[in-house]
């Protein structure tokens, strides 16, 4: 008991509320947590007030109202020809942080070890430390971020239960290849392992295309494929993610999750039930909108003299600050606020093998092209390592 507390207590506080809290401090222009500075589409918020007013303010079904199960399933067809029942294989939580958590609680027992793709964000290591798993570390090194597949196949032990995976990637935006993921299928079904995937960032691809590792043969029984409505409509504050797999996965992943919160978000699931269906045109200019600005932020912090690895999808790019002279990413991150007035997010906090991260910091680009730019005229004050 007393060893199960020391690991959680080890986890301390996050490091988006510490920098979070210096950019309030400071006054900075904020480009560490992944929020957009801006409301998602009119339809979806007009949904929701409309939901309130009608009367949908007490708990919902255990496993979401049925129209947001049946707009899952009808998404996860239309974009990905995969066929699912609403009713035994889909499951609404909490965000995909909740989702994960309870996947994690489900399948793995104290002593398992779960691989996860190094960096990782940092509830996956809390997720695990819940459940008394062990992690372990597949990196993804700098600057390709591509997955080493003999790196994978050696971290698998008799004591493995779980692959944590991660695609479009955060924090490096890489996103997976078919190689990639066929490799992935092939060491699971080698090892007879469940595969947890994490695809939040699934509409938000520039370069390649997302594929869920469910889709491959083999894998629709022991994936338990995971997304959410935060990062594609711009709502990150209602926290309405989703669970969808096998009516076995599903169920032990429902089992975890209804003691957790047991269900939420009565008057945001009607609401996002109605976005998932809005045509192509929405998801075509959602891409186009992020890409642009992806290449504002990539291309300003590269004139900046930062080494630029511009992502091929979600919200972040990744740079490298040696070429401005600072080799501790924590450290030129605590002080880049009072220097420069901007807050960014060290990669290092987001590996086991911290090494790889010490020199990589993440700013997000999902915010107004202007507070991109004015964001990049502040940091004018560290050009050539001035600090």
């Amino acid at each position: 008991m007393r060893a199960h507390a020391e690991r959680l207590n080890g986890l301390g506080t996050t490091i988006f509320a510490e920098m979070s809290a210096l950019a309030v401090a400071t006054g900075s222009v904020n480009l560490g947590q992944g929020f957009p500075d801006r409301d998602g589409p009119d339809s979806l918020l007009e949904d929701a007030i409309a939901a309130i007013r009608a009367g949908a303010n007490q708990y919902p079904p255990g496993r979401g109202v049925p129209a947001l199960r049946q707009a899952i399933v009808d998404h996860q067809k239309r974009f990905y020809d995969l066929s699912y029942d609403p009713d035994t294989q889909v499951l609404v939580t909490t965000g995909a942080t909740e989702a994960i958590a309870a996947a994690l609680l489900a399948f793995v027992e104290p002593g398992d070890e779960v691989i996860a793709l190094e960096p990782y964000y940092d509830s996956y290591a809390a997720g695990i430390a819940f459940a008394g798993g062990r992690r372990v570390p597949v990196t993804l090194r700098a600057p390709s971020y591509r997955l080493d597949l003999d790196e994978l196949r050696a971290a698998v032990t008799p004591r493995t239960k779980v692959l944590l995976i991660n695609s479009p990637h955060n924090p490096t935006g890489t996103v997976l290849t078919d190689e990639e993921l066929r490799g992935i299928r092939d060491v699971a079904l080698e090892h007879d392992l469940i595969v947890i995937t994490d695809e939040v960032y699934e509409h938000l691809v520039y370069d390649g295309t997302h594929r869920p590792l469910a889709s491959y043969d083999g894998m629709a029984d022991r994936t338990v494929s995971i997304s959410s409505a935060g990062k594609t409509f711009a709502v990150t504050g209602w926290k309405i993610g989703w669970v969808t797999g096998s009516p076995e996965v599903v169920t032990a992943v429902t089992t975890a999750k209804q003691f957790l919160t047991f269900t939420s978000g009565a008057p945001f699931q009607p609401a996002v039930a109605n976005a998932l269906a809005l045509g192509n045109d929405y998801y075509d200019a959602l891409r186009a909108d992020l890409r642009s600005r992806r290449d504002l932020l990539s291309d300003g912090l590269a004139d900046l003299g930062f080494e630029v690895h511009r992502p091929a999808g979600t919200y972040f790019v990744t740079t490298d600050i040696r070429p401005l002279g600072h080799t501790d990413g924590i450290e030129f991150c605590r002080m880049l606020p009072q220097r420069a007035g901007v807050v960014a997010i060290p990669h290092q906090v987001f590996y086991d093998n911290t090494h790889y991260g010490k020199p990589l910091v993440r700013w997000a680009f999902c915010k107004q092209p202007e507070v991109l730019q004015e964001a990049l005229t502040r940091l004018q004050k560290v050009r050539g390592g001035t600090s």
